[in-house]
């Protein structure tokens, strides 16, 4: 089978646009005495891709089960192409919902399953032909239309899915963690194939995911939740290079963070680390450096000038193939450092240098 999705000319738009494909507006869900989400607002634009993204227990596959009709909110309501669809049945939604299990029928065919939700909707005989027909060669599984679910890989039912949401060419396209059951060299694959797929079709897609990679590269933006609520909303550069606060900054992979004190001595991290107070702003809560962004030197080394600087001791040092990452502990805290230069000769209980350009300090807010 072909591996790379064949993009068919049924294109809607081929960027994102300022007109809106979905709207939240304040969309409020308890479960008994706890409360899931907290009046979330969220725009999905035409042609978009936006990924929920946040830990288990977040509120987003509540929040797309609330989308696609699934589940009713307490309060809030949910617009589709601006139509309000609080209320409205699932299979009455202009909306697509591929799920984290595929969830295809495992009696019908490849072909049926596809053509299910157009017979449903009583498409026409011709025009369900030619639709499935159409999406069999978007995903690339033409050969695999008499195929029944049992007989195919996991990949290949993802592609089952996919093709049978967008046979519906749906106003938007739910995704809920579809590539979760893959293996990790398939799951690179599909992201890419996917994402060339979403552009060349201009589809609008609410994307739920826990892994912040997947986010990163298929999304246009990013909604990073926490505990009910929208924690930053950006780009994936935006979200990434300037997480706005201390959970976003952990979530998103920068391990060194440290919540500051102000006192007569200036400013500290609770280990005692001191901090220059040129280097972080007034209502700078907590500052964060990635473990890339850290430069381990010898302790005799010279730091650049104008960098942020300490010295420690190396805890452990672990190799990862491509980098070396080094534990050193320096002024009452321990920071992970990530050095490309794998053939140096620094060895646990070496004292090191640690500097980092000022610029990759992230100030954080609680």
């Amino acid at each position: 089978m072909n591996n790379t999705l064949a993009v068919a000319a049924q294109p809607q738009t081929s960027s994102a646009s300022g007109e809106v494909a979905l709207r939240t507006d304040g969309i409020t869900k308890s479960y008994g005495k706890t409360q899931v989400l907290h009046e979330l607002s969220l725009e999905v634009h035409q042609g978009e891709f936006v990924s929920l993204l946040g830990p288990s227990g977040c509120g987003k596959t509540t929040t797309l089960n609330i989308v696609s009709g699934f589940v009713n909110p307490d309060a809030g309501r949910v617009f589709i192409n601006d139509t309000e669809v609080t209320r409205t049945p699932a299979h009455k939604r202009d909306s697509s919902v591929v799920f984290q299990n595929y969830a295809l029928f495992p009696h019908l065919t490849v072909e049926k399953n596809i053509s299910y939700g157009l017979k449903a909707k009583k498409v026409s005989a011709a025009q369900i032909k030619e639709r499935v027909s159409w999406a069999l060669k978007l995903v690339a599984i033409e050969d695999l239309r008499q195929r029944y679910p049992g007989q195919l890989s996991g990949g290949q039912q993802q592609r089952v899915a996919v093709a049978r949401s967008l046979v519906m060419r749906p106003g938007i396209l739910l995704m809920d963690e579809p590539l979760s059951n893959l293996d990790a060299k398939l799951r690179a694959e599909l992201r890419l194939e996917l994402k060339a797929l979403q552009e060349d079709l201009g589809q609008s897609v609410l994307f739920v995911t826990h892994d912040q990679l997947e986010a990163l590269s298929l999304s246009d933006r990013i909604i990073v939740m926490n505990h009910g609520r929208v924690e930053q909303v950006g780009t994936s550069r935006e979200v990434y290079e300037e997480p706005h606060t201390v959970f976003v900054a952990r979530f998103m992979g920068v391990e060194n963070v440290f919540e500051l004190t102000r006192g007569p001595d200036g400013v500290t991290t609770p280990g005692g680390m001191p901090i220059a107070s040129g280097l972080v702003s007034a209502d700078c809560a907590a500052i964060g450096i990635r473990p890339s962004a850290l430069r381990v030197t010898s302790s005799e080394s010279t730091p650049s000038p104008g960098a942020w600087h300490t010295e420690g001791v190396v805890r452990s040092m672990t190799y990862l193939g491509d980098a070396i990452r080094y534990e050193v502990v320096a002024d009452g805290e321990t920071l992970a450092a990530l050095s490309s230069d794998t053939a140096g000769t620094i060895r646990p209980g070496d004292r090191v240098g640690l500097q980092a350009d000022p610029r990759a300090v992230l100030q954080l807010q609680a």
